[in-house]
């Protein structure tokens, strides 16, 4: 109830996962490894297309990270909907709970793939470029980690998704 108006609190606020003081390790890596299997999936289709296609790196880089947002908030939405929740209050949940750390993962493996010489023009035939594809997902993995531990532990994140299971 809002304490101002007496009528029901329908706020963003009011729909996520209380925080919580102690969020593991385990709990944050599964988290994470949920979000970088939507992002691989997105992000590995978007190289291979990208890459086989012969567009220049930066529209390579574009198509990989829209379908890493949209292969990723489709796995965290499937879940939630399954739980019975409304369409577009997953979009909701699946937003709230995956855009910190879907950004911080496609910023890191995106940067590291342009920053590895050669890896963007390798093609999808070379060892480089799945070699260098698989280190950025890995090193994706090791620093978005934290911040879904963080996020967690504040209640959000996949926090919120948790509280619709």
């Amino acid at each position: 109830m809002n304490a101002h108006t007496g009528h029901p609190d329908h706020t963003h606020a009011a729909h996520e996962a209380a925080p919580s003081a102690a969020v593991s390790w385990a709990s944050a890596a599964q988290a994470t490894l949920h979000c970088l299997t939507g992002c691989a999936i997105g992000e590995v289709l978007g190289m291979v297309i990208g890459t086989s296609a012969g567009l220049h790196d930066l529209a390579t880089v574009a198509l990989s990270v829209t379908l890493a947002f949209l292969f990723g908030y489709a796995l965290t939405m499937r879940g939630v909907l399954r739980a019975g929740v409304p369409f577009r209050q997953a979009l909701g949940v699946a937003l709230a709970a995956d855009t910190l750390s879907i950004t911080v993962m496609e910023v890191v493996d995106n940067g590291a793939m342009l920053a590895i010489p050669g890896a963007m023009d390798a093609g999808i035939g070379s060892a480089v470029f799945w070699v260098a594809l698989a280190g950025a997902l890995a090193l994706a993995f090791v620093v978005t980690l934290p911040v879904n531990r963080w996020l967690m532990s504040r209640g959000r994140g996949h926090a919120v998704v948790h509280a619709h299971h």
